[in-house]
């Protein structure tokens, strides 16, 4: 009886103050999750108020919160949504994730902290809050395609931490970091998560289903929780975290189907015990540990907003969205949330960490909720700044090269695509093996020849590591190769090579083109390269091998871009005519070949009483609002090709736009506009 008094009186203080503040946060329109911490703060060990909830009682039911919000995330995640999101979602999110993970590490590493401690704090500020965001854009009504391509960033962000947490898991709890563990771990996980999956989506659907057409929502709620706590059961007995389990559980439920009626019915549940999760963050919330390491709490605070909005917004923009959207979605993803604690947590737990670095993530996600929606809503006055300040080539550049992504995926057979990726993730996977392999085994390899041919201890480890590097050559001109070779398959799917003999008008674009997924796959595949391997090299060599790199592609990048703009000029006064002469809603194959490089190029007659008219172009800012570029305007006899942003719209212009089908539609809507 003793026991089950302590547990009411843990759960009443702690429901009943975080009552209190969740209705001051609404009050003070601010996220309820900084309301749930505050009453943590209130109700823990670590301030003079005689309001003290029971730490292990919270904890215990902490853990439940924990595997029903991972079930929710799970429901709303599914393996069919994954693959909707597209390419354009994941390789964001890989670029991003990798940045600021490898920037954890260093920091961390520069701090003093230890290898895993450093590791465990990367991994925590990589993986963005899908609760503050959704909170975020619902109150700010954020829709169309920018909520499209955060959601998008966020599930796969959501599949990395699971799997960093998989990973982190057997690594903290065995003998440390080395090849031999990281390829037990991946051995492990893999079939773990093969059988789990393929023996799910075979039997989880088709139950649930049959449970829901009882009608009971009782039965359908009791089924989904204890399906939910079974897998999540089933994970620990591996050796794995329970989150682990109730991701992947809520995932297998929502290929059903029936996601939206088990959601409705277990988010009451989990909005309690994931409040009572919440608390318990903030009772571990020690305010003396966070004033005493305050410089670690700001520095890591710049690198999650800083490191987070340009990792986003080059992500975003190299996979093909415009500049505007990239900015954007790089701000509203630039915090860290659920996932930070859970992480932090089980470093803590598994005393990988000390104990300073839980109240520091904690500490830096409370400041990025509180400037999450301040970012959102000055994102496109950020975005529309930055897009008025980019040089011209760059301007003109940035609103047709979505267009031409958009006819690369038009003319993509898939199957040479993906046996180049196939290619490059198995040099890839090689190289890294190599890497972390010569260098957890030098002393020992070093040893076994100074044995054997009795060498010196310096001539015995400089022979390992010229062998390293002699395996790691043709690895290297592999990746390069595929680098090389995919950039250019994708370039001429979307602007093929002339006939011998005739006037290649697609090669400006495409030598853009070129060079711009070269960047891509560099940064998409060295980012995790870097990431990887800094735990186990001294010294940054790849990631000074990354940069120099890119800087090479960045030249070649800017003669591209400026090569663009002449053949923009040129083209465009051979359009206009063209395209005067064809209706302003349609855009026929012989104007769209007419010069490549356009997208889907399309006029639009500017009409008396239209609100443009009278105005500049960098007032109305239609590159910055929908993607498009005014090629020409045609006003009369008088052809203005190119026009400049002081250009001035008039009653019966007829302006030549390009760009992807998408953006050209969205500004002849803002052009015919009352």
């Amino acid at each position: 009886m003793h026991g089950a008094h302590d547990f009411l009186q843990a759960l009443t203080v702690v429901l009943c103050v975080a009552a209190l503040t969740t209705i001051l946060f609404q009050r003070l329109h601010q996220p309820v999750v900084l309301g749930y911490l505050l009453a943590g703060i209130i109700v823990g060990p670590h301030v003079p108020i005689p309001l003290v909830a029971d730490a292990n009682i919270v904890q215990t039911l902490s853990e439940l919160g924990v595997i029903l919000l991972m079930f929710s995330l799970g429901l709303e995640f599914s393996f069919t949504k994954l693959v909707k999101v597209g390419a354009s979602a994941g390789l964001t999110a890989v670029i991003q994730s990798s940045i600021v993970l490898w920037l954890g590490f260093i920091t961390g590493r520069l701090l003093g902290w230890t290898t895993l401690e450093s590791l465990f704090a990367g991994s925590a500020i990589a993986i963005s809050s899908t609760t503050i965001i959704a909170k975020a854009f619902d109150e700010q009504k954020v829709g169309g395609r920018l909520r499209e391509l955060v959601v998008g960033v966020l599930l796969v962000e959501d599949l990395i931490a699971i799997v960093l947490m998989a990973a982190l898991t057997p690594i903290a709890g065995g003998t440390g970091l080395s090849a031999g563990v990281l390829a037990a771990t991946a051995g492990r996980l893999f079939v773990f998560l093969f059988a789990l999956i393929g023996i799910g989506l075979l039997v989880v659907p088709r139950a649930t289903r049959a449970v829901n057409r009882l009608g009971s929502n009782e039965t359908t709620l009791v089924a989904s929780i204890g399906f939910c706590f079974a897998t999540a059961w089933l994970a620990s007995q591996f050796g794995y975290s329970v989150a682990l389990g109730a991701f992947i559980a809520g995932s297998l439920v929502g290929e059903s189907g029936e996601e939206k009626r088990v959601e409705h019915l277990v988010n009451p549940v989990r909005d309690m015990f994931a409040a009572i999760f919440f608390v318990s963050v903030g009772m571990l919330l020690d305010p003396r540990l966070v004033m005493e390491h305050w410089k670690a709490v700001a520095i890591f605070t710049a690198i999650v907003i800083v490191g987070k909005i340009i990792g986003v917004t080059l992500g975003a923009f190299l996979a093909g969205n415009g500049v505007q959207t990239s900015i954007r979605s790089g701000m509203a993803l630039a915090q860290i949330g659920e996932f930070s604690f859970i992480i932090a947590s089980l470093g803590l737990a598994l005393h990988a960490t000390r104990p300073f670095l839980y109240p520091i993530a904690v500490a830096v996600s409370a400041i990025t909720t509180l400037t999450t929606p301040f970012l959102i809503r000055m994102s496109d006055g950020v975005a529309s700044a930055v897009d008025r300040r980019l040089p011209r080539p760059l301007q003109t550049y940035a609103a047709l090269y979505g267009s031409w992504w958009e006819r690369s995926r038009k003319h993509d057979s898939g199957a040479p695509t993906r046996r180049l990726f196939l290619l490059l993730a198995a040099d890839i996977a090689l190289l890294c093996i190599l890497i972390i392999g010569t260098s957890v085994y030098l002393i020992d390899l070093g040893t076994l020849i100074e044995k054997r041919v009795g060498a010196s201890v310096i001539v015995a480890r400089a022979a390992v590591l010229v062998a390293a590097a002699v395996l790691a050559v043709p690895l290297w001109i592999g990746i390069m190769r595929v680098v090389r070779r995919l950039s250019t398959l994708l370039a001429e799917r979307a602007f093929p090579p002339a006939p011998p003999g005739a006037v290649d008008l697609g090669n400006a674009p495409r030598a853009a083109m070129v060079a711009t997924v070269k960047i891509l796959v560099l940064v998409l595949v060295g980012m995790p390269i870097v990431a990887v391997t800094q735990p186990f090299l001294p010294g940054y060599p790849a990631a000074i091998a990354l940069s120099l790199l890119l800087l090479l592609l960045a030249i070649t990048f800017w003669r591209s871009t400026t090569s663009l703009q002449g053949h923009v000029h040129a083209g465009a006064q051979a359009l206009i005519g063209a395209l005067a002469r064809t209706t302003s809603a349609t855009s026929t194959p012989a104007v769209d070949e007419l010069i490549a490089g356009f997208g889907a190029p399309r006029t639009a007659i500017v009409a008396e009483g239209s609100a443009v008219i009278g105005r500049q172009l960098r007032e109305i800012n239609l590159r910055g609002r929908t993607g498009a570029m005014v090629l020409a305007i045609q006003r009369g006899e008088e052809r203005i090709l190119v026009p400049s942003a002081a250009e001035v719209l008039r009653a019966g212009d007829v302006v030549a736009i390009g760009g992807s089908e998408e953006s050209v539609a969205a500004a002849e809507a803002v052009l015919s506009r009352p």
